[in-house]
């Protein structure tokens, strides 16, 4: 066996010229693992993700987020394609650089194809004399544009407000650049060296006469397979993390995908040996098929790293439940472990669950003890300015 020793001059030039990998330079993380949690006949698809970071130099905390990167769905640039008679091959400057792409992969990789946007219809309306998008972009119908973007995309505008008198470039001129999607890292980089884990759940859905698919987590749904690579970076989140305090207790509300900051959290504090207690609410449809990470849930709680586990499930009764309602049925213990210093954390659905959670705890502060509304608000508004109040909503 013939061994090669290093030279260390450059080991060391090696190490200086490492890179920072970041929003704008990600780094390529291969897929580890890629499984569906939810089990047979249920309605939804909510992938774990498991990514290898080995070799980047990036590191998270609890409470952190992913960025990706993510890439179109083929179909849809090939309904783009199709739809305009363009050459997939022609080439096209994709920025201000003068960077150059063939035509499908900058669709593919580059441009925001998914999303509609005002300015983006006012752009295309000079390359086409139909007279339904010149009335739509009247100002007096500002509200009608705002519902025609609502659930469009690219490929809707094409298909209906053409004939299109404008080359591939001209129109791809008029496309933002892809945006990244973040979501909650739902691992502790102490349980997990060198590894970073997602719970995604695929959004599809049909709008306007079209099947529709979330650009990230469809890419992960349907084509990211192990050993794939994607382009990541992490994203801090000052304002949502653990207690510095290894004694403090923490109260965590987290429905379906939400689940995935306090999984980070649940094996941070398993790691510490921490002190403080720890309340779980967690909420999905069918308790059968849609308990994401039960198992190691239900560890937790034989460790001793979860004191409480409340878990809701809408459509296992003929009264629905749901999260707020599991913290009403514990609203004596929920005041008194606030009382007793207890942070409190929200992560998912911004539009329904959080308010309703925000709106939950501030009856239950009233009620138990014994303030008016206006005394149980002011007391949440103090334990958000201590930042015993967090919410990861979106």
């Amino acid at each position: 066996m013939q061994i090669t020793l290093e030279n260390p001059n450059t080991a060391q030039k090696d190490k200086l010229v490492q890179t920072t990998f970041s929003r704008t330079n990600p780094f390529q993380a291969r897929v580890l693992r890629n499984v569906n949690l939810n089990g047979s006949g249920s309605n939804k698809e909510t992938r774990h993700i498991e990514l290898s970071l080995e070799g980047s130099g990036l590191s998270y905390v609890p409470g952190d987020a992913l960025g990706i990167i993510p890439s179109n769905d083929p179909d849809l640039v090939a309904s783009i394609l199709e739809e305009m008679n363009w050459d997939e091959e022609a080439v096209v400057t994709i920025n201000k650089q003068g960077e150059t792409l063939p035509l499908a992969e900058a669709l593919t990789n580059y441009f925001e194809i998914t999303l509609l946007s005002k300015k983006v219809l006012q752009q295309a309306a000079a390359f086409t004399e139909n007279e339904e998008l010149q009335t739509l972009l009247l100002v007096e119908n500002a509200t009608q544009l705002k519902a025609y973007c609502y659930g469009r995309d690219f490929l809707d505008m094409l298909r209906e407000f053409g004939p299109w008198k404008a080359t591939a470039q001209e129109m791809v001129a008029i496309l933002r650049k892809m945006t990244p999607r973040l979501y909650s890292i739902a691992s502790s980089m102490a349980a997990n060296p060198e590894e970073v884990h997602l719970t995604i759940g695929a959004v599809r859905y049909t709008a306007h006469g079209r099947d529709r698919k979330g650009v990230c987590s469809i890419s992960f749904a349907e084509r990211l397979k192990e050993g794939d690579t994607i382009p990541v970076f992490v994203q801090a989140n000052k304002h949502f993390h653990l207690p510095e305090s290894s004694d403090q207790d923490i109260i965590m509300v987290g429905p379906g995908t939400g689940i995935a900051p306090f999984r980070s959290f649940l094996q941070e504090r398993a790691m510490n040996k921490v002190t403080g207690r720890s309340w779980l609410f967690f909420g999905d449809q069918h308790a059968a098929s849609d308990f994401l990470y039960q198992d190691e849930l239900e560890k937790y709680q034989q460790d001793g790293v979860l004191t409480k586990l409340d878990a809701a499930f809408s459509r296992d009764t003929a009264q629905k439940v749901y999260v707020q309602n599991k913290m009403l049925e514990h609203s004596k213990e929920l005041f008194e472990w606030l009382e007793k210093g207890a942070y409190f954390y929200v992560c998912g659905d911004k539009e329904y669950m959080a308010k309703d959670v925000n709106e939950t705890l501030i009856n239950v502060i009233e009620n138990e003890g014994s303030m008016s509304h206006e005394e149980a608000e002011a007391y949440l508004k103090d334990m958000q300015k201590q930042g015993r109040y967090q919410r990861d909503v979106y």
